[in-house]
């Protein structure tokens, strides 16, 4: 304005340069990452327990533009990291392979039970039966109580649903499967492989599976009654199947994954 040079003007009035550079905020344009950091905050409220590498590849599956490491970066000056859960160290090495092996579907089928309750105190018993291969829960129930015949009539409705048993059966020792009603159930046509007392991580992938409803729907759910228990845990085992990535299917949820399995 006064036909002298910035530079002239700020050594004379002794002001730093960089402030004339400076734009107040209402000045400067909107955040152009606005609407992804609203879709970022609402995925963490639908999946409060789900972390951002699950959350990078539902963005780019909705066709959100963006690479992992904004997205994380996002996701950090957000405040959405998943608080980490203190897990017991587990004492001892086991160095015995786990067997058989999980090479293709319907091969090894894993069980096994947890607890909760309703809101009234009464016990709530549910047993979990998931494909080692494809990580599916296949399926599963949830009752007041459950026995080794109430356990072999689901194995049957499972099998009618898939055309097969599984070659093997895994499970611990609990008193369901060690049952001689389950043995005679599976004399012939199902091998079962009880794992040793004392020594769950034998049966990793259904107790991995396990901790993960535990985290995600049993701990933050509170259960009135036991019909609401049934739809709340099975719609969160529908999410699980058909739309929770698994990252060792190449974050693929487990259903898509089994579909698209060839070998058998």
């Amino acid at each position: 304005m006064l036909g002298v040079s910035e530079r002239f003007a700020c050594r004379v009035t002794g002001q730093h340069r960089a402030t004339q550079r400076h734009e107040p905020a209402s000045a400067t344009p909107a955040d152009p990452d606005a609407a992804l950091r609203g879709w970022l905050r609402q995925y963490a409220k639908d999946h409060p327990r789900r972390g951002f590498r699950p959350a990078y590849h539902d963005a780019r599956a909705e066709g959100w533009a963006v690479n992992h490491k904004k997205l994380q970066r996002l996701w950090r000056e957000e405040g959405l990291r998943v608080p980490q859960r203190r897990r017991r160290k587990r004492r001892g090495t086991c160095t015995a392979a786990d067997v058989p092996t999980a090479d293709a579907p319907n091969r090894v089928w894993a069980v096994d039970f947890q607890f909760d309750s309703t809101t009234d105190g009464r016990p709530i018993k549910i047993v979990s039966i998931v494909d080692e291969h494809t990580r599916e829960c296949l399926g599963g129930m949830v009752e007041r109580g459950i026995t080794g015949e109430h356990l072999i009539g689901e194995l049957d409705r499972l099998a009618g649903q898939r055309g097969t048993l599984p070659a093997v059966l895994r499970c611990d020792n609990g008193p369901e499967l060690a049952c001689s009603a389950m043995t005679d159930w599976a004399a012939g046509q199902v091998g079962l492989h009880f794992i040793p007392p004392g020594e769950p991580w034998r049966n990793g992938y259904v107790e991995s599976f396990n901790s993960r409803i535990r985290d995600e729907c049993l701990n933050i759910n509170s259960f009135w009654s036991l019909p609401q228990a049934r739809v709340v845990i099975s719609d969160w085992k529908h999410e699980y199947n058909h739309h929770r990535r698994h990252s060792s299917l190449g974050y693929q949820p487990p259903a898509r994954y089994a579909a698209t399995c060839t070998h058998q």
